[in-house]
């Protein structure tokens, strides 16, 4: 299948799909990977590519674009709050960040249907709330982004060439870039927590699906690539998740004068207080995961290992990855970043 990004959307082999679903189980509807790039996602994604692509992107935007687990939803809340509620008195502040910062390709992460009671989903009801007459089959979080009020703030995990290709010289881009050691750990937390991921295998199989870019979103390297060289552009801010927690007040300013928010040293000195690990983390059944959507939720890996916000770390991989796991992701990691360029701290 051609799509409008000039990519062709192949379904994964029979005999690749069978290795992949012995370890994922929330991957029943396919994978497909796309050429050129070799992008894996789910099968569904075909259905809202060109959707996606096509989206009129408005000057007063700002994306938010990482690889999965690289701080995408802490930036979320960063920005949407430093944009729309300085003073920590918006009323709308406490919805979930999705629903007042759409994830632009969720769509095909998330079910659309009705539940088995025919009740509409949460999602459904959230989109009816902006949309009235809204279609979910359309795609909810598309329909969000076209119809929440500007200014704004959108996050997508899809690169740049799925995007549609004036995005950069029309909106702001915010890119957040993570070390992939503590990213393959962070990853494999959440797809273990989704259900509609259901990642069942070990930490080690988790780590060469990493490294042969098998996980959805990935390559890993590809998405990296296709920003990095990026970062001068006037309308591109590339953020290392290291830094933001290393100084996040620091990282704050830095956002201020490229954001225009002009905000005064104590709106964001309460602002870095508010969107702190600690803080979001007490927040997480309002803004993340609300008990409307604990159905879509492990409840036994949330009970054992943490929920969205589990620890927040930088480096934390020192501890979780044995010797040969670190040396298979530094020796895929060297070939790759030195063709780039690119250096994380916390990377040894």
């Amino acid at each position: 299948m051609r799509l409008a990004s000039g990519h062709v959307a192949i379904q994964l082999p029979d005999d690749e799909m069978k290795r992949i679903l012995k370890d994922f189980e929330g991957f029943s509807k396919g994978l497909v990977r796309l050429s050129p790039g070799g992008w894996v996602l789910p099968a569904p994604y075909t259905k809202f590519a060109d959707k996606i692509y096509n989206t009129k992107f408005r000057a007063s935007d700002v994306v938010i674009m990482t690889y999965p687990k690289c701080g995408t939803t802490w930036t979320q809340e960063v920005v949407w709050t430093m944009r729309n509620n300085p003073n920590l008195d918006h009323p709308k502040a406490s919805l979930p960040v999705n629903v007042r910062s759409p994830f632009i390709d969720s769509d095909m992460l998330m079910e659309t249907g009705r539940g088995d009671t025919g009740q509409p989903t949460f999602h459904e009801e959230m989109l009816k709330k902006v949309v009235p007459d809204a279609d979910p089959k359309e795609g909810i979080a598309l329909q969000l982004t076209a119809h929440i009020p500007d200014p704004r703030t959108i996050k997508t995990h899809l690169p740049f060439s799925l995007m549609t290709p004036d995005l950069l010289d029309t909106a702001k881009v915010i890119y957040v870039a993570r070390n992939p050691k503590d990213v393959v750990l962070s990853f494999l937390h959440h797809s273990r927590l989704i259900k509609g991921i259901g990642y069942i295998g070990t930490l080690e199989q988790y780590v060469d699906y990493f490294v042969k870019d098998e996980l959805i979103y990935g390559p890993y390297w590809e998405h990296l690539r296709e920003a990095w060289p990026r970062r001068d552009h006037p309308n591109m801010h590339f953020l290392f998740y290291e830094d933001m927690k290393a100084d996040p007040k620091a990282e704050l300013r830095k956002l201020n004068q490229f954001l225009g928010t002009d905000l005064t040293e104590e709106q964001l000195e309460k602002i870095a207080h508010y969107t702190s690990f600690e803080e979001m983390k007490k927040r997480e059944a309002q803004t993340v995961l609300p008990k409307e959507m604990q159905s879509h939720f492990k409840e036994e890996v949330k009970k054992k290992d943490g929920g969205f916000y589990r620890k927040g770390q930088a480096g934390g991989w020192k501890s979780q990855l044995n010797d040969m796991q670190v040396a298979k992701i530094d020796i895929w990691a060297k070939k790759n970043s030195l063709k780039l360029g690119i250096k994380f701290k916390h990377s040894a």
